[in-house]
């Protein structure tokens, strides 16, 4: 078998026995890394610390999709659009979900064509971020929403 010490240097091809010799006089482990090679490749190396640092690498990298939710009003001003436009697609470059909604007060429901213009808008805005999961639709008598997610 072939063997690579702590450094990464190569010792060479040597049968098992003196490979786990070497590993014992170390104080190591010796662990097969390539068993489908010809000669297999074995290294000399703290088993327990390579574990946990595999196991540490495979958590860190997963990321769970959570759902924002950006809420208007048909009257919200257009500075304040734009400024959660942008809050919008930092979520959307964090790789998660947003539910964009207009909600309407009182008699501002007798104008739903201007909560539908103004969603429309932002979802055209969000179009080179992400991509629309559900279309424009109406929750409740008083809100409409629509579901963005990341590209």
């Amino acid at each position: 078998m072939r063997v690579i010490d702590v450094d990464g240097k190569q010792l060479g091809i040597m049968s098992r026995d003196e490979a786990l010799k070497k590993a014992r006089e170390a104080e190591l482990d010796l662990v097969e890394v390539a068993p489908n090679e010809r000669p297999p490749v074995c290294r000399i190396m703290d088993f327990g610390k390579f574990k946990y640092e595999k196991k540490k690498k495979t958590h860190q990298h997963t990321h769970h999709i959570k759902t924002k939710e950006i809420r208007l009003r048909p009257k919200t001003g257009e500075h304040d659009v734009q400024f959660k436009l942008k809050q919008a697609i930092g979520f959307l470059q964090h790789k998660d979900k947003v539910i964009v909604s207009v909600m309407f007060k009182g008699r501002e429901i007798a104008h739903i064509e201007e909560g539908q213009r103004i969603l429309e808008k932002f979802v055209e805005e969000l179009a080179p971020y992400g991509k629309v999961e559900s279309p424009i639709q109406r929750a409740g008598p008083y809100k409409l929403t629509c579901t963005i997610g990341p590209k």
